[in-house]
């Protein structure tokens, strides 16, 4: 996403397995390289992602630069 990626909308770069089609690619974004998923971001497994999508919409908006 060349002009970046709004909070709360999931990355283009996301296949149907929800896994990163630029993993291990350079073109791939130094914040999605650093990002250390722990258990209290990812949540619980059968939620099919909805927490994780929560937790970082929040860390987005937390750290958004201001306007």
């Amino acid at each position: 996403m060349p002009q970046g990626k709004p909070a709360g909308v999931r990355c283009v770069q996301l296949d149907a397995d929800l896994r990163c089609r630029l993993f291990g690619r350079p073109e791939r974004p130094a914040v999605c390289g650093g990002l250390r998923p722990e258990h209290a971001m990812c949540g619980p497994a059968d939620d099919g992602g909805a927490h994780a999508m929560r937790w970082l919409t929040a860390l987005e908006r937390a750290t958004a630069a201001a306007d």
